[in-house]
C-alpha cells in the first residue's frame, strides 16, 4: 500500500551542522548494532510485511540482486544474505512513500536547488513523468507519450548525434544496458559515459594493458583458499560489508590479512558477524594482522618496494623465490622491471609512503612466505593521479610469484555499484573495441559509429564548451558524483535539454538544462510485468558471475515503466524504422534481448539457457581460467612505471574524499558515521593530531577547506568542523560528494581520465570568530 507524500514542510529534517557531535571511533564493525541499523529504518519506512518480503529475498537465488554494491554471492547462501548497506538501499528504493502530483506545484526547481541530497531522497518514489519547459521554474506532470515525443523531437533536431550524451549508473540491468547502448549507437553516437569513468576506469586500463582483461582474476571461493590477502585503498565495513564474512572465513582457514589505507577502518580491525554466536556475545574475529597507514599517493612506492624485495630475495637464493616456469611461459618484461627497481631510491619510498622500512619488510616477509596471494583494491587506489601505474605495480607483484591463474590467488578490483561491471560488458563504454562494433553491425544490419565518444569528464567539458546539448541519464546523479561541482553544475545548466530516468529525486533533478524531464522507473525490488508475462533481469558482480534478479513486491504505482520499456519506447519514437531493431519485442519479452546478447557479447553465447541455471553462470576469463593473456603479445606484461610522489607545500594537506557509513555513493541515508564517531552532520574534515599541532589548529575548530591550485578558481568548503583522527601524516579526509567541489575538473588520472579525488592539495583557513556559528543552508554551505 502506497502513501503519498503530504508535501508539508519539516516532514524531513536535515542536520544542523553546528550541532555535530564527535566521539571515539569504533574498533569493530557489524554485530548487534549492524542488525539494529539495518532493520530499524526498514520497519519504520516499509512496515514489517514489506520489510520481510524484500530483505528475505535479497541476494537469494530466486530473489533480486542487491541494488547496492557488486559484492558476489557465495554458493551456500544464508537466510539473511544481506548487510546493513544493502538493507538501507532496499529500504530507500522500496519505500511505499510516493511523490504526488501536488508536490511539483509546491516545490519549484528554485526550491529543490536549496535542498540537500538527504531531503530530496526522502521525499518518496517518483511515479509520473514530469516536464520543465523552457523558462519555466516548475516540473509539470505529462503523459508518457508526450514525454517520449518531446525527447525524440529534440534529439532529431540536433545537428549531429554527437551533440547528445547518454549516461548510465551501475544499477542498470544487463538487459537495459544492452538496449541503451544499442539505441545510442543506432542514433549515431558513442557518447556513453558511465559511473565506471569515475571509479574503476583505472583498473580496466591497467589490467587490460598488462593481462588483457580488465576484471577480477578470482572467484568468490578464492578468498577462502588464500594464504595472504592484501586490502588496499578500501573500506569494506562501510562500502561492501558482506566482504567481511569472506575475510572472516579466509582468516579461519589460515589466511593472513594486511590492510593498506591512510585511515584505520573498523571493519578491517575486528568483525562481529551477526549471524554467528561469537559475533553477538563474543569479541568477533580480528581481521588485519598488519595495518600500513600509507600516505595518500604512496601506494605505488610501497608496491615497487615490495617487488624490489622479492627480486632481492631471488638474487640471494636463485631459483627459490620467483615462479620461473610461469614467468618464462606466460610473461615478458622481467629484465626491464628488475633493472628499473634496482635503481629504486629507498629514501624516496619512505618519504612517499610515510612508512618505516621495517613495516615494508614485514609485509614483504608475509608475501614471500605465502603461496597464494590475493590483492584487492577499490577507489583509494583508482582515484589517484598515478592510479593506472599503481595498479600495474599490483599486477607486477602478483606475476613475480605466479599469483594469477591459480586457486586462492589473483587480482581483485572491488566494483562499487551493483552492475557497473555488467554495464561495461554489455557495451556501455565510449571506447568499445572494433570486434564488439562489428558484432553489432552483423546482428542488426547497421554500421555503428567507430570514433571514440566522450567519457564522464569529457561530457562535462563538452557541455561547458557547447558541444553537448542534450544529456540523457538512466540512473545516477552525475552533477553530484563528478568532480568540480560548481563547474559541473554550470555546464549542466548550459544544456538545451536534460533527461533523468530515476526512482527518486536527487541533485541532478534540480540542476537542469533549458528544458528538463524526469522519467520515473521501476526499481529492482519490484515485479516487472510485460506483455509476455513477468520478467527477470540479469546482473554481473565483481567476480564476473552473472545471475538473474526477480522483483518481489508490487510496483508503488501502475504508471511506472521499467528501464527496458522506457528505452524501447524512446528508441521507437526517435528512430522510427531507421534501423531494423525489434524495440517492441525487447519490451514485450526480455528473452529477445538476451538472444541478441548471446550473439554480440563475447562469452555470452547461450545466454538464455545459462542464466536459467541455478545461480547463473560465470563469464570466461583467460588469465583466471587458463593463464592465457589476450594482450597484444599474448603474454602478461611486467611493466616499468615511473615513481612520482605528491608534493605538499608547507601549510597544506593532501585531501581524500570518502563515504560516511550512512550513505551509498551520492545517496545519503542519514547524518551519522558511527564507525568514525561522527553524529548529526557531514561537514567535517579529518586531520591527524600531529598535523593539527603543526598547523596551529585544534580539534573542533571551524575552518574553510580551500583547494590550493594555480588556475585562479576559488574552490572551498566553508565552516567545516575539524575532527582529530588517526590518519596518515600530511593527509586529510572529507565526505563525498560534498568534497567534490574541491577537485578541479582537469585533475584526472593519467591514462584513465578518472577524477583524482584522493590527492587534492588543500589549505585549512580558520573561520573568523564572527562566522563561528554556522547558519548557512546545509546544501549551499558545502558549495562555498
Amino acid at each position: 500500500m502506497t502513501r503519498e507524500n503530504p508535501g508539508t514542510e519539516g516532514a524531513v529534517n536535515d542536520a544542523n551542522e553546528s550541532d555535530i557531535e564527535v566521539g571515539a571511533p569504533k574498533s569493530w564493525a557489524a554485530g548487534v548494532p549492524g542488525v539494529y541499523h539495518s532493520l530499524k529504518p526498514a520497519v519504520e519506512q516499509m512496515g514489517v510485511t514489506r520489510t520481510a518480503k524484500t530483505l528475505l529475498a535479497l541476494n537469494q537465488r530466486d530473489g533480486f540482486d542487491c541494488p547496492s554494491c557488486a559484492w558476489p554471492d557465495p554458493d551456500h547462501r544464508k537466510t539473511f544474505e544481506f548487510c546493513e548497506n544493502g538493507a538501507k538501499a532496499v529500504t530507500w528504493e522500496a519505500t511505499p512513500l510516493v511523490i504526488g502530483s501536488g508536490f511539483w506545484a509546491e516545490h519549484p526547481i528554485s526550491d529543490l536547488l536549496t535542498r540537500s541530497e538527504y531531503w530530496l531522497g526522502m521525499q518518496g518514489r517518483l511515479t509520473e513523468p514530469v516536464y520543465k519547459a523552457a523558462d519555466d521554474d516548475h516540473y509539470r506532470p505529462i503523459s508518457w507519450e508526450r514525454a517520449f515525443q518531446i525527447i525524440a523531437d529534440k534529439l532529431n533536431s540536433l545537428d549531429s548525434p554527437n551533440e547528445a550524451a547518454f549516461y548510465t549508473s551501475g544499477r542498470t540491468s544487463n538487459e537495459a544496458a544492452f538496449s541503451y547502448q544499442l539505441f545510442a549507437r543506432a542514433f549515431g553516437t558513442n557518447n556513453l559515459p558511465d559511473c565506471s569513468n569515475m571509479c574503476h576506469e583505472s583498473s580496466g586500463w591497467a589490467m587490460g594493458e598488462t593481462i588483457g582483461v580488465g576484471k577480477a582474476t578470482i572467484v568468490y571461493d578464492d578468498f577462502g583458499k588464500a594464504d595472504l590477502i592484501i586490502v588496499m585503498g578500501q573500506n569494506p565495513g562501510t562500502n561492501h560489508p558482506r566482504m567481511l564474512t569472506a575475510l572472516e572465513e579466509a582468516k579461519e582457514n589460515g589466511a593472513q590479512i594486511v590492510a593498506v589505507n591512510p585511515m584505520p577502518e573498523a571493519g578491517l580491525q575486528r568483525y562481529k558477524n551477526p549471524q554467528r554466536v561469537k559475533g553477538i556475545i563474543g569479541r568477533g574475529t580480528t581481521l588485519a594482522d598488519q595495518f600500513l597507514k600509507v600516505r595518500l599517493g604512496g601506494d605505488m612506492a610501497l608496491l615497487q618496494a615490495l617487488s624490489k624485495r622479492v627480486l632481492d630475495a631471488e638474487a640471494k637464493a636463485p631459483g627459490t623465490v620467483l615462479d620461473h616456469e610461469f614467468l618464462e611461459r606466460h610473461c615478458q618484461g622481467l629484465d626491464d622491471l628488475r633493472d628499473h627497481l634496482a635503481r629504486l631510491d629507498d629514501t624516496a619510498v619512505l618519504e612517499a609512503t610515510g612508512l618505516r622500512a621495517s613495516e615494508i619488510d614485514e609485509l614483504a616477509g608475509r608475501y614471500l612466505k605465502a603461496e597464494r596471494v590475493i590483492i584487492t583494491w577499490a577507489m583509494g587506489i583508482t582515484q589517484q593521479k598515478k592510479a593506472v601505474g599503481t595498479i600495474k605495480e599490483i599486477i607486477n607483484l602478483l606475476l613475480l610469484r605466479g599469483n594469477i591463474g591459480k586457486p586462492g590467488a589473483g587480482a581483485s578490483p572491488i566494483r562499487g555499484h551493483s552492475n557497473v561491471q555488467g554495464d561495461r560488458t554489455m557495451g556501455v563504454w565510449e571506447q568499445m573495441a572494433p570486434a564488439f562494433l562489428d558484432a553489432i553491425e552483423r546482428e542488426f544490419g547497421f554500421d555503428p559509429p567507430r570514433e571514440h565518444g566522450l567519457d564522464a569528464v569529457q561530457t562535462i567539458e563538452g557541455m561547458r564548451d557547447g558541444a553537448v546539448k542534450v544529456f540523457f541519464a538512466v540512473g545516477g546523479n552525475l552533477v553530484a558524483a563528478i568532480s568540480d561541482t560548481t563547474a559541473a553544475e554550470a555546464a549542466m545548466r548550459g544544456n538545451e535539454m536534460t533527461v533523468q530516468v530515476s526512482t527518486k529525486l536527487n541533485r541532478s533533478h534540480a540542476v537542469v538544462g533549458r528544458e528538463a524531464l524526469i522519467l520515473p522507473t521501476q526499481g529492482r525490488t519490484e515485479i516487472d510485468r510485460q506483455a509476455s508475462g513477468e520478467q527477470f533481469v540479469s546482473v554481473e558482480d565483481t567476480v564476473c558471475a552473472v545471475h538473474p534478479s526477480w522483483g518481489k513486491i508490487e510496483p508503488v504505482s501502475p504508471t511506472l515503466l521499467s528501464e527496458v520499456a522506457i528505452i524501447s519506447r524512446l528508441a521507437r519514437a526517435t528512430l522510427g524504422d531507421r534501423v531494423a531493431v525489434d524495440w517492441a519485442g525487447f519490451e514485450r519479452d526480455y528473452d529477445v534481448i538476451r538472444d541478441h546478447v548471446s550473439r554480440v557479447v563475447d562469452g555470452c553465447d547461450g545466454y538464455n539457457e545459462k542464466i536459467r541455471r541455478e545461480g547463473g553462470f560465470v563469464l570466461p576469463n583467460g588469465p583466471r581460467d587458463s593463464r592465457t593473456f589476450p594482450t597484444a603479445t599474448g603474454k602478461a606484461m611486467l611493466t616499468v612505471n615511473d615513481l612520482e610522489s605528491i608534493g605538499r607545500p608547507a601549510g597544506t594537506l593532501i585531501l581524500q574524499s570518502l563515504r560516511s557509513h550512512d550513505q551509498f555513493n551520492t545517496t545519503i541515508y542519514g547524518h551519522n558515521d558511527r564507525y568514525r564517531g561522527v553524529t548529526g552532520g557531514r561537514h567535517v574534515v579529518f586531520v591527524s593530531p600531529e598535523d593539527l599541532a603543526e598547523l596551529g589548529l585544534a580539534d573542533g575548530q571551524r575552518v574553510d577547506v580551500r583547494t590550493v591550485s594555480d588556475d585562479g578558481v576559488d574552490r572551498v568548503l566553508r565552516g567545516f568542523r575539524i575532527v582529530s583522527y588517526e590518519t596518515a601524516r600530511g593527509c586529510a579526509a572529507a565526505y563525498y560528494p560534498e568534497a567534490n567541489v574541491l577537485v578541479p575538473l582537469d585533475h584526472v588520472a593519467d591514462g584513465s581520465n578518472t577524477p583524482v579525488s584522493k590527492a587534492v592539495i588543500v589549505r585549512l583557513d580558520p573561520v573568523a570568530a564572527e562566522r563561528d556559528e554556522i547558519t548557512e543552508d546545509v546544501f549551499s554551505a558545502s558549495r562555498g
